[in-house]
């Protein structure tokens, strides 16, 4: 009898269909793209700061994030396909930059979808950037900066080598790609994808 009840048991365990299904779920990235940090699981956030999406997943992301364990590092990655997310990416990298990104992510993201001021210019950008402190001569040389420039390359290769067409998306270790879709019609499901 024991027998039966274990044998019954792990026949029951192996019949359970998988939590979440590649193809359905989560998409593998057939190139792995290379982490910031190989001895840690990274979480990489696509996004742009005109996206509606992005923007409405912020808290849920800010809070999902200060949570991770410490094998754990989450990472942002402006998504590049067309001029206007290219400018928008120069914003992240230049806030990086001049050491204001805390200031600056979030009122990027309220300029646009609170304000209606879509950050089309660099005189627009510019003086986002002077309301948060920072000096006129400051950002006018960090925005053309060669480490500013080359940084938004290499998030449009990203975006590339991560095959996203669309943001937000989430991509854990640079080889599994998750956004909203078939199998996952929330952000909080992203998130459950992920922790998965």
């Amino acid at each position: 009898t024991f027998l039966a009840l274990l044998f019954t048991g792990a026949a029951t365990a192996v019949a359970q269909p998988a939590l979440y299904v590649e193809g359905t779920h989560y998409e593998t990235i057939a190139n792995p793209v290379r982490t910031v940090d190989p001895n840690k699981i990274e979480v990489t956030e696509v996004f742009w700061y005109g996206c509606p999406h992005c923007y409405a997943f912020e808290p849920l992301i800010e809070s999902w994030s200060a949570s991770l364990p410490s094998d754990v590092v989450f990472v942002l990655s402006p998504g590049i396909w067309n001029p206007m997310m290219e400018t928008h990416a120069q914003i992240y990298y230049a806030a990086q930059d001049l050491g204001v990104f805390d200031k600056i992510h979030n009122v990027a993201f309220n300029e646009i979808h609170q304000k209606g001021n879509y950050l089309q210019t660099t005189d627009q950008i510019r003086a986002m950037f002077v309301a948060q402190g920072v000096s006129p001569a400051d950002f006018d040389k960090s925005w053309a900066s060669f480490g500013v420039t080359s940084s938004v390359k290499k998030a449009a290769t990203r975006t590339r080598e991560y095959r996203v067409t669309g943001v937000p998306n989430l991509v854990v270790n640079g080889k599994y790609r998750v956004t909203t879709g078939e199998g996952v019609t929330t952000q909080a499901d992203m998130l459950k994808v992920v922790n998965f």
